[in-house]
């Protein structure tokens, strides 16, 4: 746990961690706290408003019977578990019992499709998944597809023909077990990342990588936690940023968190949360906070008491902070990290001045430097590969089953992000591009490989490329530019819809093409690769054009 200190050099200079040679994520957001039998571990509210909560002692009681269940089963130490859900106490649960039992849970997005779905679980190789029953019908719709998965729990309905009740199942185990022991090391858990070319990559995270984590959360929320605090996020648990940014280092303090089984995000909504149970921090990625800012700007008022929001994904401007400190009367404190190793730069607005556009310094316990492609540190102010030194416990243990990307990820001891950035004299971060493709909208961080892959399996499409272009409200949405086939009749705006859905359905909807070109070739290299950055360019031509004839 940080220190609070005087300024931020000392704060950074006294941390020092603590790992231990065994520890088990499930014991430490869970059982540890039982001692205290009232003590609150989780608000729930489902979508119809109704409110339950759960003690510290109930999750104990509900994942340990899980995990004699899961072991019943015969899910093993090491064996893949896939969960599917949205934030609910099934999902805590589900989690905290495939830690107990050592074995490696899989989180995965409820809007993903079945296409996503498939590759994840067969990369995986899960053996089990606990899923909903809308959700269920896309599992199925590829069951064929998947020989290593020999179980499906359902939450919400006995359906003894796909899978077995989930509660059923978990009343019949024993609410006495005691936890495999696990070291620090141990896998614990895969976060599937896309990257620019190729099938999304699984991130092999350790138990040790909450303890990494917990510097990163501290930090950006002002000394996390102080007493009253209670956390909440809009970010999907299926993601890093709300299982291991907010639910598990909250767990960890023993600090309760607000639960809300959201389908889209609505501002408006978001603010009567934080009023209606008292949330005092929250990490909120910067397109929530701008779809807020413009809820505020039509009227909605806000009468919530916060004590941090931490923010990260993309760049806040100057705008959303001075908006952030209207609207809550805090400093918004921007973070960064990704799903191979979060939370290493941030803002203490406590302790040290918050400037527009940085990323803030190194979390205390984390060597952040820019490096240039020998792996050499840069002087100040020089643009390079923003990089992290091994050893850290918040870092990933390898791609799962792809050591040749694994070993691509690194120069010598530095791990690289794949981010371009500069630090100044000051050693504050600035984050200035990507190295790589990907796209960063709405909070996503979204490769193109898989939507073209997507894209290509339409009836109607032969060649496909997609690239991100600026959007006020989301930083990028994603644009798709796609070869037609041959004899393929003219009708461009039912085609271009007919496309759009169907990547919705097969991918996500975070992932489909809100623009769409039909041109006649793609620019390729001399060995069939697209050549993003070509079209990036003619899409910046043709704005830069169409801005200059509107004025």
């Amino acid at each position: 746990m940080l220190t609070p200190g005087a300024s931020y050099a000392e704060v950074y200079r006294t941390f020092r961690w603590q790992i231990p040679a065994h520890y088990n994520i499930g014991v430490d957001i869970c059982d540890k706290h039982v001692g205290h039998p009232s003590r609150l571990a989780l608000v729930y509210e489902s979508d119809r408003g109704d409110v339950t909560q759960y003690t510290f002692r109930q999750l104990q009681q509900f994942s340990n019977q899980l995990a004699n269940a899961l072991q019943a089963l015969g899910i093993q130490k090491g064996d893949c578990v896939g969960i599917l859900l949205p934030q609910s106490p099934e999902t805590a649960i589900a989690h905290i019992a495939t830690y107990k039992i050592g074995a490696v849970a899989i989180p995965l997005f409820t809007l993903f499709g079945s296409d996503a779905l498939q590759y994840r679980l067969a990369n995986s190789q899960a053996k089990l998944l606990v899923t909903d029953a809308p959700n269920l019908l896309k599992v199925l719709h590829v069951r064929a597809e998947l020989p290593d998965l020999v179980h499906i729990l359902v939450v919400d309905g006995n359906t003894p023909k796909q899978g077995f009740d989930f509660w059923e199942t978990l009343k019949k185990g024993s609410s006495d077990f005691t936890p495999v022991q696990t070291r620090a090391d141990d896998p614990a858990l895969i976060i599937y990342t896309s990257g620019t070319t190729g099938p999304p990559k699984g991130a092999l995270h350790a138990h040790r990588t909450l303890l990494g984590h917990l510097p990163g959360v501290e930090f950006p929320h002002n000394f996390f936690p102080q007493p009253d605090d209670l956390f909440w996020t809009p970010a999907d648990w299926a993601w890093i940023g709300g299982l291991i940014d907010v639910l598990f280092p909250s767990w960890h303090h023993g600090i309760p968190v607000v639960a809300y089984r959201a389908k889209k995000f609505d501002p408006e909504y978001a603010f009567h949360l934080i009023s209606k149970h008292r949330i005092r921090n929250a990490f909120i990625p910067p397109t929530a906070l701008k779809m807020m800012r413009q809820a505020t700007a039509a009227g909605g008022q806000f009468t919530g008491q916060m004590r941090s929001i931490g923010s990260g994904g993309e760049t806040l401007g100057a705008e959303l902070l001075d908006w952030g400190r209207e609207a809550f009367g805090i400093t918004i404190n921007e973070f960064y990290g990704q799903t191979e190793v979060n939370l290493v730069v941030g803002n203490c607005a406590q302790i040290m001045p918050v400037y527009p556009g940085s990323m803030g310094c190194a979390v205390p316990g984390h060597t952040v430097a820019i490096v240039d492609d020998d792996g050499q540190v840069l002087p100040p102010n020089t643009a390079g590969n923003v990089a992290i030194k091994r050893p850290d416990p918040v870092m990933f243990l390898e791609y799962w089953q792809n050591p040749e990307a694994t070993a691509a990820k690194f120069i010598g001891d530095w791990c690289l992000t794949g981010d371009v950035g500069r630090q100044d004299d000051s050693g504050y971060f600035w984050f200035v591009g990507r190295e790589d493709d990907l796209i960063t909208s709405a909070g996503y961080r979204i490769g193109p490989g898989e939507i073209e892959d997507c894209l290509l399996k339409h009836p109607a499409v032969a060649m496909a490329a997609v690239i991100g272009v600026p959007d006020d409200i989301r930083t990028e949405i994603i644009k798709a530019f796609i070869v037609l086939k041959a004899d393929i009749p003219a009708e461009p705006q039912a085609l271009k819809q007919d496309i759009q859905q169907f990547v919705r359905q097969k991918l996500a909807a975070h992932e489909y093409p809100r623009e769409i070109q039909f041109i006649d070739d793609l620019p390729l290299t001399a060995t069939g690769k697209i050549i993003r950055k070509d079209l990036r360019q003619k899409e910046s031509d043709t704005r830069l054009s169409h801005e200059g004839e509107d004025q």
